[in-house]
């Protein structure tokens, strides 16, 4: 006689899973057939076939953890959400030491004015990229200590990525590292905290774009020349060890104030996919906004299912000048276009706006924007204008919540910012990185110009 149980074999996978611990394993969104450890999607970045890592399976935090997010404190939730990623390569002691050390800062929701805030900028850089970098920096160096080659960590940047990646690296023992920047597409003061530090630290200026500078990086990744001499890795977010620690402020922000949608500034798209890690971890976020500039590649492909990259236009928001994202093919890979329709509303701000915003702000309740976080904040106006986010204005109100991710210290963007509100306070770190001196050799756009240097 037929047994009356259906038998399900992706389900005793799992159970055999959750049982024997299976390895969590990661593959290249462009071929699901070769598998690899964290250790190698971490210290490769991209994978051989120019695709980028995504874990197979996303982990979900237990029942106990999602409970806890709202009283957890920040640097046990960075334990509960890295750990499942990295548990295979780095044990949960070291894992805690390197949390202990990466984060003596975390990211407050404040009120401001009528409007939640998450500051993510709070770090040695101000910015957000400070989260993943300081994780990456101790995660490379415990993960390949004994060897002996050097490891050169190679990254292009719009502006904020560079810093903080400079910053964390700096004086890592056995890693140099080489920043790429658009030439005069940068603040002052960015340009200082990418090529101001020296030691093992070096600085390329591109004459050209963002979009221009990862390419190169790209390029130099898949050179079979460069490959043979140098030991290659990237701290860009296409690598996924940059993406998974940036997890962390999303679910401690869901924690405080849950079933919020989250407003993203984006531009490379790194920040929103960790954000949507975090939601697949199951951190109670309702929804996301992509907030761009006019480089609004990802709001018209929601809005029209063609996606279509272009060529980046230069804008205030410097570090969200991006017409190619990188990470939206990890977004694809885990997302249909209705998915993501359903998940994610998208909308872009010109500089006008931004400047707008940016006085708006500060005179109604004495706030400072940057400008990518005041491109956030327009965004939810014109979505909350649109019928979309009608409780968008009301945080203590009934209703969908709604947090903008504040991306960056209003003062290193006060060439903008300052004529618009007066001196905006500075904070020490930025104050130290404001005395040091530019030291950058400037390229072509030449994949041979970059060996050079190399």
């Amino acid at each position: 006689m037929d047994s009356p149980y259906t038998f399900n074999a992706g389900l005793l996978e799992k159970i055999m899973c959750a049982v024997l611990l299976c390895p969590m394993r990661y593959y290249s969104t462009r071929n699901k057939n070769e598998a690899a450890s964290f250790a190698t999607a971490a210290l490769t970045g991209l994978a051989v076939d120019g695709g980028l890592y995504v874990p197979e399976e996303v982990p979900r935090y237990s029942a106990a953890v999602k409970s806890s997010l709202g009283t957890m404190a920040f640097k046990d939730i960075a334990f509960e959400t890295i750990h499942p990623w990295v548990k295979d390569d780095i044990p949960a002691s070291a894992l805690q030491e390197m949390l202990q050390s990466a984060y003596p800062f975390a990211a407050p929701v404040v009120m401001a004015g009528n409007r939640l805030v998450l500051e993510l900028f709070h770090g040695p850089t101000a910015a957000f990229k400070d989260f993943g970098a300081r994780f990456m920096a101790r995660a490379f160096s415990y993960l390949r200590r004994g060897e002996d080659k050097p490891l050169k960590i190679l990254v292009a940047t719009s502006g904020d990525t560079g810093g903080a990646v400079a910053d964390g690296f700096f004086g890592v023992e056995g890693i140099t590292v080489t920043v790429l920047y658009p030439k005069g597409r940068v603040t002052p003061l960015q340009e200082k905290q990418i090529a101001g530090l020296g030691g093992n630290v070096s600085a390329i200026a591109v004459e050209g774009s963002f979009d221009d500078c990862q390419s190169l990086v790209k390029q130099a990744f898949g050179d079979e020349d460069l490959k043979k001499r140098l030991v290659l890795s990237s701290a860009n977010s296409i690598n996924i060890a940059r993406l998974i620690p940036q997890a962390i402020y999303y679910a401690a922000a869901a924690g405080q104030v849950p079933d919020a949608c989250i407003c993203v500034p984006s531009g490379n798209f790194g920040n929103l996919t960790a954000g949507l890690y975090a939601y697949k971890m199951g951190a109670p976020i309702k929804r996301f906004i992509a907030a761009t500039n006019i480089n609004k590649t990802v709001p018209d492909y929601l809005a029209s299912g063609n996606y279509e990259t272009r060529l980046s236009q230069a804008t205030l928001s410097n570090a969200m000048d991006v017409g190619a994202p990188s990470n939206f093919e990890r977004m694809a890979a885990h997302f249909s276009w209705e998915d993501m329709r359903r998940l994610i509303l998208g909308t872009s701000v010109t500089d006008d706006e931004t400047r707008e915003t940016i006085g708006e702000v500060f005179s109604r309740w004495e706030y400072y924007l940057d400008p990518h976080s005041a491109v956030g904040w327009r965004a939810v106006d014109k979505l909350s204008e649109a019928g979309l986010l009608p409780a968008a204005q009301k945080p203590q109100g009934t209703g969908t919540l709604v947090v903008v991710a504040s991306t960056a210290h209003p003062a290193k963007f006060a060439e903008t910012v300052e004529p618009i509100t007066g001196p905006v306070p500075v904070p020490p770190s930025l104050q130290a990185a404001m005395e040091r001196n530019v030291d950058a050799r400037t390229i072509p756009v030449e994949l041979e110009a970059l060996k050079n240097c190399l």
